[in-house]
């Protein structure tokens, strides 16, 4: 446990019991990797409100996506469905339960920066919402100190910025000068807090999903948020020597330092870092203003409050980047749950998104849809040592992946496999997959896949290495 969330943990009350939740907040980030939140232990990177609303709700250490890009994971977790559709989206079925519903940002799948750009929906659902608002920005276009840092490239010139659909737009950062408020993670919150005082004063219950688009590249941020992190002071991720040899070829990612350029250029991966932890702490402040309304208004006492991210992200771990990848970094989300009723807590049992879903009905007294697949968190969040998975299931197209306790094990369409002892080996470095005293794991878990993959995409046979 960090100490500042140690300190936040004896500053608050105990939440009161059995208050019924008449209302949800619901709240997205984008790319969010679960390690760099203070109340998840990052040193460095200042995530304030997400430390608060950790000391007075219940943080998930062990929280699974399903999907490991944002439109499968949306998908699945707006429906409670590993795959997805077809489905009733947790949106229509609040609105059948009589709430008003409302989205801002990015909830289904957005382009980012393309939708941004354009203020368009991306792949909304429109039945989702009895209101929906977009968050518009410039992006990479923003004025400001520009950087493309797989090419080395910096300047302060609007011209030849890479953006929508260039293939380098993973890799750049914006410095600018100015207070944020033209950022859609600002637009967002300053739609949410409206929304907020406006359903309060009807005094309807409601479900309000926001989403934000960082730490989402472009990372664009006010400069003091860049200055706060100098890159001369980042640490970046321990590789060992010859890491990749041991990781079959389908579990490498496509965009990895050798292949994107970064490896020629450690100071600039040091700068996505700085980029990154500054898109984050911006995002950090902006849930901040919405939290403040939301206790402002007095609506704690009556509200769930859901925080988490489509899924996780590489920031050189393996000398991988961005996500499309089944190792933990991609796969392991922030889930932080607080609610009337719930004490404040930490636990380390498996959680998958798409029990968010089960677990806001039984929240709210809704019925649970025929579908959902996912569990109630319900019992955990009463009790933090309960456990509902045995497993949490991840897929990449068609490669998929299992995380129990001890183990993550991933299986490829190739049949080639990794598996690592999370105990002994939390970053993933030796893959026991193979091995003769592993062998009894492994087919458990060829086993346990079968429950999750689709029929025509169960897994093969692993092939004997050459």
């Amino acid at each position: 446990m960090s100490p500042r969330f140690a300190a936040l943990l004896f500053l608050l009350p105990l939440p009161c019991s059995a208050t019924p939740v008449e209302n949800v907040l619901f709240i997205v980030s984008d790319d969010l990797r679960a390690s760099v939140a203070g109340c998840y232990g990052d040193a460095v990177c200042a995530t304030p409100t997400m430390d608060r609303l950790a000391a007075r709700g219940v943080v998930f250490e062990r929280a699974y996506c399903q999907g490991t890009v944002c439109g499968p994971s949306r998908a699945s977790f707006m429906r409670g469905r590993y795959y997805g559709g077809p489905g009733v989206t947790l949106g229509e079925h609040f609105i059948a339960q009589g709430r008003t519903t409302a989205r801002v940002g990015k909830i289904f799948h957005m382009r980012v920066p393309g939708d941004i750009i354009a203020g368009t929906d991306g792949e909304d659902v429109p039945a989702c919402w009895s209101e929906r608002h977009n968050a518009q920005g410039m992006e990479a276009h923003t004025p400001g100190d520009y950087a493309c840092l797989n090419l080395n490239i910096f300047t302060t010139e609007l011209e030849g910025r890479q953006s929508t659909g260039d293939p380098h737009r993973p890799f750049v950062t914006v410095s600018y000068e100015g207070d944020g408020s033209d950022q859609p993670d600002a637009k967002a919150a300053a739609k949410s807090v409206e929304l907020l005082r406006k359903f309060s004063a009807e005094k309807k219950p409601f479900l309000l999903a926001t989403g934000f688009v960082r730490p989402h590249y472009p990372m664009v941020a006010p400069r003091p948020y860049f200055d706060r992190y100098p890159h001369a002071k980042i640490e970046l991720p321990h590789v060992p020597e010859k890491d990749l040899d041991d990781i079959p070829p389908s579990g490498i990612s496509s965009s990895n330092s050798e292949k994107n350029g970064l490896a020629k250029y450690s100071d600039n991966q040091r700068r996505m870092w700085s980029g990154y932890y500054a898109a984050v702490t911006f995002m950090d402040a902006q849930l901040g203003r919405i939290l403040d309304e939301v206790d402002r208004l007095g609506l704690a006492e009556s509200t769930a409050i859901v925080f988490t991210s489509d899924h996780g992200y590489h920031l050189g771990d393996h000398t991988f980047w961005q996500k499309a990848n089944l190792h933990e970094q991609v796969t392991r989300v922030p889930l932080i749950i607080a609610a009337p009723g719930v004490r404040p807590g930490r636990s380390r049992s498996l959680a998958q998104l798409v029990d968010i879903f089960p677990t806001l009905c039984e929240l709210t007294g809704a019925p649970v849809p025929e579908g959902v697949q996912g569990k109630s968190l319900v019992p955990v969040l009463h009790d933090t040592t309960a456990r509902v998975h045995e497993a949490a299931f991840s897929y990449d197209k068609g490669h998929h992946a299992l995380r129990s306790e001890r183990w993550a094990y991933m299986h490829y369409t190739d049949g080639s496999e990794e598996l690592y002892d999370m105990e002994q080996d939390p970053g993933q470095f030796t893959n026991l997959a193979g091995q003769a005293g592993v062998s009894a794991v492994v087919k458990k878990f060829r086993g346990q896949l079968q429950a999750y993959a689709p029929p025509s995409a169960g897994p093969k046979r692993k092939k004997k290495q050459k």
